[in-house]
């Protein structure tokens, strides 16, 4: 129970990485509030958490509007009666070179991967800067570390998520306020059989390419769920500014 009595908000838990996400953290004690644009998955997920005997709501939020943004912080608020934990994990990617990225999906990566983990921040520090404590992970991407093929505009936005967690976390460490990030690899979420299909390849295709990273596999949204556990508990109460990379070895190949 690592995470007892603690409050967490999750953007992008509708699914994947952060629904995994907030199923592993009601199992350790969190009441949490999750955020997505898609309803039905949404209340799946909170549902299935209720049922489950946890505490869960269902905030319908687009990361890209302020307004929204602020919303999802006072109404976990108002529900839980504080904001312990801020999980980033809201993300899209479309496959680009500079070349043939459009300006439109250009701003629609840089939007939500980047401008929205700036924005749901900037309203969680308020509160969380008021209880002298908090904790906030933001989901970078092995390839917000190194580059990657045709994924111009992701890897400039979770570059930028990096270097932006590292700032906050010198802004507002002696506040009580720990920040960081995980930056995962090649998942089994709904994004990556996308990402296939986007590239023309096929699903076998794909995988056969990530059996030759070190660990032979992809990994699995509960794998990334347990290190962003370890990023929100006390087990790393020394870390601020870092970047967790959980890629099967990756970008080490």
């Amino acid at each position: 129970m690592r995470l007892q009595n603690k409050v967490a908000l999750i953007t992008g838990g509708t699914s994947g990485i952060g629904a995994a996400t907030a199923i592993l953290f009601v199992k350790e004690g969190a009441s949490v509030a999750i955020t997505g644009r898609d309803e039905e998955r949404g209340h799946a997920v909170s549902e299935q958490i209720l049922q489950s005997g946890g505490k869960a709501i269902f905030i319908r939020t687009d990361v890209r509007k302020s307004a929204e943004c602020r919303r999802a912080v006072d109404e976990t608020i108002a529900a839980f009666g504080k904001l312990d934990i801020l999980f980033n994990n809201a993300g899209v990617f479309y496959p680009h070179t500079a070349v043939d990225c459009s300006e439109e999906e250009w701003d629609l990566q840089l939007d939500i991967n980047l401008k929205g983990t700036f924005l749901m921040s900037k309203f969680a520090l308020p509160p969380m800067i008021q209880q002298g404590s908090g904790v906030i992970i933001n989901n970078s991407s092995g390839w917000g570390m190194v580059g990657g093929d045709k994924a111009v505009a992701y890897c400039a936005s979770k570059g930028g998520v990096v270097l932006l967690t590292k700032a906050m976390a010198i802004d507002h460490g002696r506040q009580g306020i720990r920040v960081n990030c995980i930056c995962p690899g090649d998942v089994d979420t709904p994004m990556l059989p996308e990402d296939a299909r986007m590239r023309g390849l096929k699903w076998e295709d794909y995988l056969a390419g990530c059996a030759n990273r070190p660990m032979g596999r992809i990994g699995t949204a509960n794998e990334i769920a347990k290190g962003v556990l370890f990023l929100a508990s006390d087990d790393s109460s020394f870390m601020t500014g870092a970047a967790l990379v959980v890629d099967g070895g990756g970008i080490a190949d």
